[in-house]
This record gives C-alpha cells, sequence and structure tokens, in this order.
C-alpha cells in the first residue's frame, strides 16, 4: 500500500491498477496444476469434500458423529460447535479436516509466492466465507504456522473487517479522495458467485483519512444462486437493491457521492466489460457489455442524481482489497 493517501482529479477507471491509497502488483492469477485451477485446492468446497472423505470409513459403520449430513449442508455454526463441543469424535473430524485444508491452502500460497508478483509479499490477509467462523480462522492460523516452519516471512491472518462487509468498504478504496470532502458515504456493490450484496458505506473521512473507520450503514443481501436468474434478472433485481438504499439514505439525511463502487468477479477492461472469469456470475455475461452501460440504461443513475461508477479488478480473496488490518 503506497505510504500516503494520493489525491486524484477524477473518477477512477475501471479495473485501474493504480487507486489513490494502493498500487496493484497483481490480481486473478490463473496457476493450474493437473486437477484445474490451483485456488481450487484451498476453497470453501474443497474444506466440505476433505471433510466428507474424512467421514466416509465411519459412515460405512453408522458411527459418523456429525450425522448423516453431508459436509454441504453442514453450516458454519454447526462445524463451529462440534470443533468444541462433548463428542471429541466429531471434533477430531473438523481438527483433521482443518490441518488437511491448511496443508493445501498452505501449498497454494506457496506457489502465489513463488511468482513474480507475490515474491516480496509481507502479508496476506484472507476473506471469503470460510473466514466468517471459528474453524476457518483456525485453518488460517495453522497454515501461518506451517509457513513460517518452512522460512517463509509471510504473515497470514484473517481479514479484519466482517467478510460480509469488507468488500463492500473496500470500494471506497476505489474512489478519488477528494470525493470524501463533499460527502459522507457511497454505494457499494459486492457481487459473488453465490450472493450479490449492496450497501451504503459511511466513509467517517474526518475521523480517519485512511477510511480505516469506514462502515457499512445499511445493506441488502440476494442469495441469486437459490434463483438462478438470467443476466436481465439479475441487473433488474441489482437496481431495484441500489434504488432502496437511495431512498433509505435520502431518508437519513445522508450525503451519497457520485459514484459506485462494484466489486466483481473477473478481468474488468477500462469500459467497465468482463473480460474473462465471470463463469461464475448469475446469467450469461459471455458478451462483453460494460456494466456502466448497463446500469445507465436501467436510469439507476436519474434516481441517484449520479454520472459514473467504478469497478475494481477482482483479485484472490486473500490479496483482494486495500483494507487496513
Amino acid at each position: 500500500m503506497a505510504e500516503d493517501i494520493a489525491t486524484t482529479t477524477g473518477i477512477a477507471r475501471h479495473g485501474a491498477t493504480r487507486l489513490p491509497s494502493v498500487d496493484v502488483d497483481s490480481f486473478n492469477i490463473e496457476l493450474k496444476d493437473d486437477d484445474g485451477f490451483l485456488g481450487d485446492r484451498a476453497s470453501k468446497g474443497a474444506f466440505r469434500k476433505m471433510l466428507d472423505s474424512l467421514r466416509k470409513p465411519l459412515k460405512k459403520n453408522g458411527d459418523d458423529p456429525l450425522g448423516n449430513k453431508s459436509a454441504e449442508a453442514i453450516g458454519k455454526t454447526a462445524l463451529d460447535e462440534a470443533l468444541v463441543g462433548d463428542d471429541i469424535h466429531a471434533s477430531a473430524l473438523v481438527h483433521g479436516a482443518i490441518e488437511e485444508f491448511a496443508q493445501e491452502l498452505a501449498y497454494v500460497t506457496r506457489r502465489f509466492l513463488k511468482t513474480k508478483a507475490w515474491a516480496d509479499t509481507e502479508r496476506i490477509v484472507v476473506g471469503g466465507g470460510l473466514r466468517q467462523s471459528r474453524v476457518g480462522e483456525l485453518a488460517i492460523a495453522r497454515t501461518d504456522i506451517i509457513l513460517k516452519a518452512e522460512d517463509f516471512e509471510v504473515d497470514l491472518i484473517p481479514i479484519r473487517y466482517h467478510p460480509d462487509e469488507a468488500g463492500l468498504i473496500g470500494c471506497l478504496h476505489l474512489a478519488p479522495s477528494w470525493i470524501f470532502e463533499a460527502h459522507d458515504s457511497i454505494l457499494a456493490v459486492d457481487i459473488g458467485g453465490t450472493n450479490i450484496r449492496c450497501g451504503v458505506v459511511e466513509t467517517r473521512w474526518k475521523k480517519a483519512p485512511d477510511l480505516s473507520k469506514a462502515s457499512v450503514w445499511q445493506s441488502e443481501l440476494w442469495r441469486h444462486a437459490d434463483d438462478e436468474p438470467t443476466r436481465e434478472g439479475t441487473v433488474k433485481r441489482l437496481v431495484k437493491m441500489l434504488k432502496g438504499l437511495i431512498a433509505a439514505a435520502d431518508a437519513e439525511g445522508l450525503r451519497l457521492a457520485p459514484f459506485i463502487g462494484i466489486a466483481c468477479p473477473g478481468v474488468i477492461n477500462e469500459d467497465g466489460s468482463i473480460e474473462k472469469g465471470a463463469q461464475n456470475l448469475p446469467g450469461n455475461w459471455e458478451s462483453r457489455i460494460s456494466w456502466t452501460i448497463i446500469l445507465k440504461s436501467t436510469n439507476v443513475f436519474g434516481w441517484l442524481r449520479l454520472p459514473n461508477l467504478a469497478l475494481p479488478r477482482l483479485f484472490p480473496t486473500f490479496a483482494c482489497l486495500p483494507t487496513p488490518s
């Protein structure tokens, strides 16, 4: 991250690698091995598969302490409870999956650290859904220990903000700093493979010019994976969410900035179109249509009276946004 907060004179362009408070050296590294993308070895889905694999021999004898549900159907809270509960066999299963996952995450991290762009990395901040649990925090801590035991001089830590809010707050770092002098909040959107979250983020810039005191004032979540919408349906629902937030912010007397930040999967071009990596977005996004064109066509800017929005490039979740930690 840059040592000082730079002042810019225009709205940030889409997919920018130089932002007001951070320079992006690398993003969306598509390292592969024989099984596919390297990052998939340390995903939430991979953890669930590891846990089910450990349970498989126990199921044959009807001795699975976690019951009949698949790991996918067991929530994070239930896994956390099993981890510290009285059933030591259930706890041992979860601990075993944590260890196996940590070994995989350490392997993936080592491969990333061997790339030129990651060579001088000093700290890796882990976000995402897995971090939102005690199980995830232990997996991250165990990975950090593994790497340090191998003499890697890098810290691996959970992101400081709540995972549901980190992407929204991170959008503040896409905006030019002059915006914060006249406005106290922005609209932010975090698009994932399962959920879309929209929110109003208060900058609290006067308390902390580095945006370390920023917070989500209000947000709305849509689990689009349950609805399997088209691209058009996705945009319609997104606009509805944004309009509701605009009305709520206006009623509260907040001064929304002329800016919408969107964290979106894939490689984002300067015109706001998605070049690649949109396979997890709801609907068909293969045609290179710009987010700017999409949202302007819905007149959401008329509601907000805004001329601009900006999208970041999406990086691996452990290096995603310049969130203070």
